[in-house]
C-alpha cells in the first residue's frame, strides 16, 4: 500500500483522511461499497460479490484507496466514506483505466503529466454531510498535490437507467458545462446516449442545476467538465457522465488546509 505520511494532521474530531495501508483497510472500503452500491442502491451484484458482500474488480489490487475512517468505531467498521485513486504512472503498467470500458479517453491520456482516475466514491449514510466531504476532498487535494496530478478524470452517475427521466440536467450538462476538445471524452458508439434532450434555450438551469447529483455538483464547483453522451450502465442502475477537472483550482480552494 501507498504511502501516505503527506495526509497526516487531516482529521476533524474522531475522523481522519488517509490511504488504506492494509488488505483489511481495503476490505472494509469494499465492505462499505457493497452496502451503499448494491444493498441502498439498485447495483446488481456478480454472484462472487453478493456471497462475500464486498464490491471488487480487478482495478482495486493496484489503486490506491482514500479513506475516511472514525476512530470512535469498531474497528471492523470505522471505514465510512471512500474513494478509489488510479494514477496514470500504475494504470499502464497494469492494462490502462477502468473507465475505457464506456469511454473513449485518447484526448484526456493525450494530456501531458500524470492523471488521476477517481471512482468508486461513497459515504456512510449517516456521515453524509459536509464533514465527510470536505476531508474527501483534502485528501484528494493532498494527493494530487504529492504525486503532482495535472487532472482528475472518471464517471458520475444519475440513478436508474432512463435517459428521459432525467433530460433537463443531462441537458444543462451537455449545453453549459461540456469539456473543451482537448479534454473531451466521448461515450463509445455502442454505448453512446445522446445528453442534447432539451434546446438550450429551454433548459430551466435553477431547476436542472437541482437536480443535478451532489457529487457531480462537486466536480462542477472545481470548474469540471462533462464529455461527449452518456451510458447507460444496467449492472449499476445508472446514467453515466465523463468528468474531467483540472487540478489547479483544487489544490488552490485546500492548498492552505494542508500547510
Amino acid at each position: 500500500m501507498s504511502d501516505d505520511d503527506f495526509m497526516d494532521g487531516i482529521v476533524a474530531g474522531s475522523l481522519e483522511v488517509r490511504l488504506a495501508r492494509s488488505p483489511a483497510d481495503v476490505d472494509a472500503a469494499q465492505a462499505l461499497r457493497y452496502r451503499v452500491f448494491y444493498e441502498e442502491m439498485a447495483a446488481d451484484p456478480s454472484g462472487e460479490m453478493a456471497a462475500r458482500e464486498r464490491d471488487f474488480d480487478r482495478f482495486d489490487a493496484y489503486s490506491d484507496h482514500l479513506l475516511v475512517i472514525d476512530n470512535d468505531r469498531s474497528a471492523g467498521d470505522r471505514v465510512v466514506g471512500t474513494y478509489r485513486l488510479l494514477r496514470r504512472s500504475v494504470a499502464d503498467a497494469h492494462g490502462g483505466f477502468y473507465s475505457t470500458w464506456e469511454y473513449d479517453i485518447d484526448a484526456i491520456v493525450a494530456h501531458p503529466g500524470e492523471l488521476l482516475e477517481l471512482g468508486r466514491s461513497c459515504v456512510d449514510p449517516a456521515y453524509r454531510n459536509g464533514t465527510t466531504m470536505t476531508l474527501l476532498w483534502r485528501g484528494n487535494a493532498a494527493y494530487v498535490l504529492h504525486y503532482d496530478v495535472a487532472l482528475m478524470f472518471g464517471c458520475a452517475s444519475f440513478p436508474g437507467t432512463d435517459p428521459a427521466d432525467h433530460a433537463q440536467p443531462l441537458s444543462y450538462l451537455h449545453h453549459f458545462h461540456r469539456a473543451p476538445p482537448a479534454l473531451c471524452a466521448r461515450a463509445r458508439d455502442e454505448h453512446y446516449v445522446n445528453m442534447n434532450l432539451v434546446a438550450k434555450d429551454e433548459v430551466d438551469r435553477r431547476a436542472a442545476l437541482k437536480a443535478v447529483p451532489p457529487l457531480i455538483k462537486g466536480y462542477l464547483r472545481l470548474n469540471g467538465f462533462v464529455g461527449d453522451g452518456a451510458v447507460i450502465d444496467r449492472q449499476w442502475g445508472s446514467v453515466d457522465v465523463s468528468i474531467v477537472v483540472k487540478t489547479d483550482l483544487v489544490t488552490q480552494r485546500y492548498r492552505d488546509k494542508l500547510t
